[in-house]
This record gives C-alpha cells, structure tokens and sequence, in this order.
C-alpha cells in the first residue's frame, strides 16, 4: 500500500512500531476521541482536502486518525526538521493510507519541498504550527489562496506571525488562533512545555537539576510552566523578561527576576521560550561560565545566537546525541542542546498526550467550523467561542472523572442583573 500513495518519509519498516506508539498516545486522549466518534458517524469534512504542518508525532498522529474519520483527504508534513517521529510517520502511511512528508533531520531544502509537497494536494484547509504552510502560501502559491476555506494554527509564534500578517493587510484567508483557547494554551503551553522541556534537557544532558542555576527566557505561559517545573525539581531560577507586568507577576511567583546579561555571569542552564530572536546573544554566550548548557523551548530556532556562536568557536564536536560542544579560544565549553531548535521534541517526545488532547480537539473543531462557516468568513485572526472552550473544558473533565457545580436559577440571575446589592 506503501508504493501507492505520495510520501516521503524514513524507513517504512518502522510501521509496526510507529503504530503501538499511536495506539499507546490515543488511550490518553479521550476528548479527541468523543469528537472522532462523532465524526465518524456525521462525517462533517467529507471530500475535504486538508493539509497540515504540524509536528509529527504520535498526539499528532491521533488528529490526522479523527480528520480522516470525519471525511478529510489529508496530507502531513512536518513543522520542524527534528521533531518528526519517523516511525509515527511511517504508520501513518503503512497503516492509514495518509500521504506524510517527514524526515526526523531533514535538511531545510527538504523540509521546504514537504511544506510544498502538502500544497501541490490543493488543500481547502490547511493546519499549522508555526504558520510556514500559511506563510508559503501568502508568498509563492498564491494562485491557490482562492481555494482556501481558512487554516487554523497551533502556537504563539506562528499567531505572532498571522496578527502581523493581517495588520499589513497581507493575509488573505480566515485563520483561527488556536492558540488563543484557554484549553490550548493555558494547558498546553504551560504544562506540556513546562514538563516536557525538561525532560527534553535530562534525556539530552542527563543533568541533575537540584542545585542548578536555572534560566528561564520569558514568562508567558511556556515559561511560567518551565520555572515552576524546574523549581519543582530543585532547581534556582531566574526569570529574564521584557514586559513589566510579566516580570512583577515572576517576582511575585517567587523567582528572581534580572537582565539576560545579568544572568549569563551565574546560569548553569539557560532556556529561551519567549517566540523572538537573539534572545540569548553571543555577548551573553561569551560571558556564561564554563560548561554551561543552552537549550530552546521556542518554535524556531533563533532564540540563541548559534550561527554567531560557530563562527566564534575555535573548535566544536558532538559529545552526545543531541548535544553540540563549543571551545573558546580560552579553553572554556558551551553546549548547546538540539542544535537551538525545540529541545522537547528534538531531544524527547513533545508534550504528553493528555495535553495534547486538549488542543487538537480544538483542532478539529477548528477544521469543522470552517466547513460550516464556508463563504461567510471575514479575512481576519478568529479566536474560538468561549462555549467552544468550555465544552472542550467539560468533556476533559468528564473523561478525568471529574465533578464540578453548575450555578442555580437565582445564581445565574442575581450575576446578570443590577438591582441587588448590599
């Protein structure tokens, strides 16, 4: 089955492993699962062509699984060149008949002829984590743009990229920030980066945490979730910001809070999850201590200077999977994890399931809305429903076993009206 359908992935002899580990991540994801049933029996994407550029994962693997149930004509590819599962990839194709162009490491020319790949499948609906697919799009297919419902997109940065994409009047189709849902990012960011970026560093590094200077880039939700782990696990953070009310939020959370400059004399770990770039210089890098380690939470890989950093070195080599060693002229080592990309997805497995679940349901949600919605659309950034939200919200909880109250009559009334008070 493998020879008839368009791909480009690593070892198709992988499929079998590949698909225990799709089987393993969608028993954590019961909300997906409850929108995949219902998709299965409505099929409200029927004939939809759908193509996607996520990361390729086993979580990921689920959404494609509940698409297709739903009537979508998928195509995948990656959205990052390490963070691709080769034998998830290779599943998807063996096993569900899914076209994936996704090579874990694939060089940039590659991974621009999969994002191309994916647009050759004229998709109406596209799916993005990062907005390359969209970016691509916008700049040299735009003779497909036309055919384009609207695409939905998973991270901050790539909302970044959209809302600026929009303001220069240069977006062309709805998109839906599914980022902004408080089911996504309010869990996703802050849980699964928060857990997973450390397991990321341990796997790469194995490093132990407690007693370590830790350095955290930001104080969004990824970065509140990485400080408040990394303090869990014994570790004493620092929080580097830009923003005011961030930083005074970090200070009043417990951490201390100072300059990057300032930090770089005292880190032993630094990590940049903040979506911009040259957050960590090569002034900073130069002032670090001996043997410290960079990595990076955020979605592209221009947080730490490491272009600068290779051109500086006098010598560099591979100490370990994962782990690049930079010498100084002085002698002193730098090491930088993944390369400067998405250290829990190059070094580990992203996010666990369970939060994922959450926004990949939004996800697909997503992708029916834009079906529903078809032709009525303004040309802006959507955020979804606050009832969305909460539906997703209910049924993670109804999957948890969890109980929660509902406001009465005289409740509802007495939040709605003015009349009373004291």
């Amino acid at each position: 089955m493998t020879k008839t359908i368009s791909h480009d992935i690593q070892d198709p002899t992988l499929a079998k492993k590949g698909k225990l580990r799709i089987e393993w991540a969608g028993r954590s994801m019961p909300v997906l699962a409850l929108i995949g049933k219902r998709f299965a029996k409505e099929k409200p994407l029927k004939g939809v062509r759908l193509g996607a550029c996520l990361h390729v994962t086993a979580e990921t693997a689920n959404l494609m699984l509940v698409l297709q149930a739903g009537g979508a004509v998928i195509s995948l590819c990656a959205s990052n060149p390490l963070s691709t599962q080769d034998d998830v990839a290779a599943s998807l194709v063996a096993d569900y008949h899914i076209p994936v162009f996704a090579v874990k490491g694939e060089d940039t020319k590659r991974y621009y002829k999969h994002l191309n790949a994916v647009l050759d499948t004229k998709p109406q609906i596209t799916m993005d984590d990062g907005a390359d697919l969209v970016s691509l799009l916008h700049k040299e297919r735009k003779n497909q743009i036309s055919e384009v419902i609207g695409s939905s997109e998973e991270t901050t940065t790539g909302i970044i990229r959209l809302k600026a994409m929009e303001k220069d009047g240069a977006l062309k189709i709805p998109v839906f920030a599914v980022n902004d849902s408080d089911t996504k990012h309010m869990f996703d960011n802050r849980y699964g980066t928060g857990q997973s970026t450390l397991d990321g560093i341990m796997r790469a590094t194995n490093v132990l945490l407690a007693g370590k200077t830790f350095v955290v880039a930001g104080y969004g939700w990824c970065g509140r979730g990485l400080a408040t782990r990394a303090r869990g696990m014994g570790a004493h953070v620092i929080v580097t910001e830009v923003d005011s009310v961030k930083a005074l939020e970090a200070v009043m959370d417990g951490f201390t809070v100072m300059r990057v400059a300032d930090a770089a004399k005292i880190g032993d770990i630094f990590v940049t999850v903040t979506g911009d770039k040259n957050v960590i210089s090569l002034d900073h890098i130069l002032k670090m201590k001996d043997g410290v380690i960079i990595a990076n939470s955020g979605h592209f890989n221009v947080e730490v200077a490491v272009g600068e950093l290779e051109k500086k070195a006098t010598a560099k080599r591979k100490i370990r999977d994962y782990v690049d060693e930079y010498t100084l002229k002085d002698g002193t080592k730098r090491y930088i994890l993944g390369e400067g990309r998405l250290i829990n997805l190059v070094a580990a497995e992203g996010h666990p399931a369970e939060v994922m679940d959450m926004s990949f349901a939004n996800q697909a949600l997503a992708a029916e809305f834009f079906v529903k919605n078809k032709g009525k659309l303004e040309v802006k950034v959507y955020t979804i429903s606050p009832d969305m939200d909460k539906e997703i919200a209910r049924l993670k909880l109804d999957a948890m076993g969890v109980k929660f109250d509902t406001l009465t009559k005289e409740q509802k009334h007495y939040l709605g009206s003015w009349q009373e008070g004291t």
